[in-house]
């Protein structure tokens, strides 16, 4: 992968990777989508990386696919470049360490489905999102189908695909698909704060809800009961529980740095 198309830097268990082609708005390549792959991948087995951060370069987050490009490829290109992104996307979901979209200037397409598919986003005030998708006759990919449905009804993700119109970021925060919004000016110091609050976090357990909101998406309501019974049972087990609830007892705050279970 050219190192010029995504930064990669850890600190104090965050893992920030940040889409770094600025001079296309950061739109995706395969080499840049191969490489938040492959970093999120390998996060999963190293125990100094607690949180992962997803920022952009530059002017905005990302234009989502490069429109240049576009109408120059054969459809059995598209198909493995967008199996690429589907690889990217399915990765996010099955970390079991948080993700972090930290959003600024524009977000669109693709790019506005890479944030949705992160577990939180926090956005500039005065950012924008679009799903452009319609605007050169395609439809949505990167999962935006499937996540934004989720988060506002299918009446207004109809109207935003339809419409493809800017959406600014105080009417997502609205509508609960931003979580986070500052301004512009302290949005990357605000966003470094919650990811290492996240980070001196029980992450384990931040794992396990994830994995279980996710499902809820599709499970039953049997079907989650059971899967809250198996996992609380596995959670009491946890070395992260055992200091949470000595830190109680001692009314101090607790110090979780393990994910292993206590024996």
């Amino acid at each position: 992968m050219s190192k010029e198309d995504l930064l990669i830097d850890q600190s104090q268990g965050v893992l920030t990777l940040t889409l770094n082609r600025p001079e296309s708005l950061n739109a995706f390549s395969g080499e840049m989508i191969a490489g938040l792959t492959s970093a999120i991948q390998e996060a999963q087995t190293n125990e100094d990386v607690r949180v992962i951060v997803i920022a952009g370069a530059g002017r905005s987050f990302s234009a989502g696919g490069d429109v240049k490009t576009m109408g120059s490829g054969s459809a059995q290109e598209v198909y493995e470049h967008i199996g690429k992104l589907n690889d990217c996307i399915l990765t996010m979901q099955a970390s079991q360490k948080p993700i972090v979209a930290v959003v600024h200037g524009f977000g669109a397409g693709a790019g506005f489905n890479l944030a949705l598919a992160c577990d939180l986003i926090v956005a500039a005030e005065d950012s924008k999102f679009a799903l452009s998708f319609s605007q050169v006759g395609l439809i949505s990919d990167g999962g935006g189908s499937y996540f934004l449905p989720q988060l506002i009804g299918p009446h207004l993700a109809k109207q935003f695909f339809f419409s493809a119109e800017p959406i600014p970021a105080k009417r997502l925060h609205q509508l609960g698909v931003i979580n986070y919004l500052f301004s512009t000016e302290t949005l990357r110091e605000e966003a470094g704060r919650i990811a290492e609050e996240l980070a001196n976090g029980p992450i384990l357990a931040y794992g396990m809800i994830k994995k279980l909101v996710n499902h809820s998406m599709t499970a039953s309501l049997e079907e989650i009961l059971e899967q809250e019974r198996i996992t609380q049972t596995m959670m009491v087990t946890t070395e992260d529980h055992i200091e949470g609830i000595t830190a109680f007892k001692e009314k101090r705050k607790p110090n979780f740095k393990s994910s292993r279970r206590h024996s």
